[in-house]
């Protein structure tokens, strides 16, 4: 399976989704792999800490070589590294996916993420890709590449309006590059039970028919700590209950 979790909105919590859920894949069994497609490498400095600063091949170098012909061109594999979690793999970010975005654009190279990651479907029971806050070329590869999409949102108006030219991006993606692509979901971050606004704002969502997920997530200060350990919460404190919640989240998509 082939999930690429998605927002043209920075701040919604995508990196953290996006590398939870993969560690619980991971923690659960499930060969694992997380593609991190956003220059920050927030989801690669969440896995590896501060080694995400050392010098290592990763998803920037992967695209670097599509623009070149070689007769004996590098595998996928090259560009993937280990994490300190069992069964959980890393194809990590750098600042170098800016400076290549102009010439993969101007040079087509959209589908090249799609055939590598089906040419690894036999290593990896789950693929997961962290995107930009963008729609760009980056973005693109990764829905063009995935099975089913997942979209976090923050309970937030603005959000909620954006949330349709969104949708409507991910249909244009579907009907001229994708038509397998499934938008699985819209994960509810960071979310305040007892307060008003939040619960008017999701149950707007599903009283318009969309796809929201159960359950949602709490907003929690505990993320921030396992920001600063780069520990998923699944290894920070497993019984927390955003950690449950996480869990859930996943068996629900399952």
């Amino acid at each position: 399976m082939r999930r690429v979790v998605f927002n043209q909105k920075g701040g919604v919590g995508k990196s953290t989704i996006t590398s939870n859920l993969a560690a619980i894949a991971a923690h659960s069994g499930r060969r694992t792999l997380l593609v991190d497609l956003d220059r920050q490498g927030n989801s690669s400095r969440y896995l590896l800490g501060d080694a995400a600063d050392t010098e290592q091949p990763g998803a920037a170098e992967f695209f670097e070589t599509t623009l070149k012909f070689s007769v004996r061109a590098p595998k996928t594999s090259d560009f993937i590294i280990e994490t300190p979690w069992e069964n959980l793999h890393l194809m990590p970010a750098s600042p170098l996916l800016d400076e290549l975005h102009s010439k993969l654009e101007s040079r087509y190279k959209i589908y090249k993420l799609r055939e590598a990651l089906v040419d690894l479907g036999e290593d990896y029971d789950e693929i997961w890709i962290d995107t930009p806050p963008s729609l760009n070329f980056y973005t693109r590869s990764a829905l063009i590449a995935a099975e089913t999409c997942l979209i976090p949102f923050d309970c937030d108006e603005f959000a909620r309006r954006a949330l349709y030219e969104l949708l409507d991006n991910v249909k244009e993606i579907q009907a001229d590059h994708n038509a397998e692509l499934e938008v699985e979901g819209i994960i509810v971050n960071q979310f305040q039970a007892r307060a008003a606004l939040p619960q008017r704002t999701v149950q707007a969502l599903i009283d318009e028919g969309l796809p929201v997920l159960q359950p949602y997530l709490s907003a929690s200060v505990k993320v921030k700590e396992s920001h600063e350990l780069a520990r998923p919460m699944i290894h920070l404190d497993p019984r927390h209950k955003l950690t449950q919640e996480f869990v859930a989240l996943y068996d629900s998509l399952r």
